[in-house]
């Protein structure tokens, strides 16, 4: 069985859902690393206190901005990745693999 060709729109699709994925994991990490940072940053202050807002709102920009970036990037690399594939694949005959 040869893989000559694959749908530069469907591997668009399904890489953009998978890092848009990762990025609401990463985004999730990204913001309690922010809330920690922001709290120990304000307990070492001395009259000069971080705002717990800032926390917050690094926080939820991550939650909300990193799966959307995360996910543009990932649909505009799996439409390139795509186009390459068939253009190579093209030339050699495509990528040849065996499935039970």
């Amino acid at each position: 069985m040869v893989l000559k060709r694959i749908g530069v729109g469907s591997a668009a699709k399904v890489t953009g859902a998978v890092y848009a994925a990762l990025g609401l994991i990463f985004g999730a990490i990204f913001a309690c690393i922010a809330m920690v940072g922001i709290g120990a940053a304000s307990a070492l202050s001395a009259g000069n206190e971080a705002s717990p807002f800032l926390g917050a709102f690094f926080g939820v920009g991550a939650i909300v901005i990193l799966p959307i970036m995360y996910g543009v990037i990932g649909v505009i690399g799996g439409a390139i990745g795509a186009w390459v594939y068939n253009l190579v694949a093209g030339m050699t005959g495509g990528l040849e693999i065996d499935l039970q």
